[in-house]
């Protein structure tokens, strides 16, 4: 890509790599990392003619919920955790406003093909409007609005 003065590397992350899920740190870092890692690269490699774009899907159907669900009820189903464990398993599969996979491969195909790319693509709608809502919110009040969102108890994470 350097040698020819152009090229275009898209990053596949997800919305995860800015809002978060109960039990599920390692995933949300490693899609974090994926996002430092993009908007660093976008701009060590912009002087050579290249593009560096974020896909962030959100809710996708896919069989993601159902390995999810499985592994947050075998990691943390036992312990100390197993209440948000059984939670989180039942949110993940509960998830009913899940977007086509198309409509990624859409969003990717437009990043591809763009002349000039944004930075950044979010798909479905919905995660758009999570996305917008993790801007214009606070940490605090984020956190309160999301976790009513996720069906967390209010208990969950306030202190005793």
């Amino acid at each position: 890509m350097r040698k020819q003065g152009s090229g275009r590397i898209i990053n596949i992350t997800s919305i995860g790599g800015k809002v978060w899920t109960l039990l599920g740190a390692w995933y949300h870092a490693s899609k974090f990392a994926v996002e430092g890692f993009s908007d660093s690269l976008r701009y060590e490699v912009r002087p050579f003619g290249i593009d560096v774009v974020v896909i962030e899907p959100g809710a996708i159907k896919t069989e993601w919920p159902t390995i999810a669900a499985e592994h947050v009820k075998n990691m943390s189903g036992n312990g100390p955790y197993r209440e948000l464990a059984e939670a989180t398993a039942h949110l993940f599969m509960a998830q009913g406003a899940s977007a086509p996979p198309h409509v990624i491969a859409d969003v990717i195909w437009r990043a591809a093909s763009a002349r000039h790319p944004k930075a950044r693509y979010a798909a479905p709608f919905s995660a758009k409007v999570i996305l917008g809502l993790r801007w214009a919110l606070s940490d605090r009040l984020f956190d309160r609005v999301w976790g009513r969102v996720m069906g967390i108890p209010a208990t969950v994470g306030s202190r005793q």
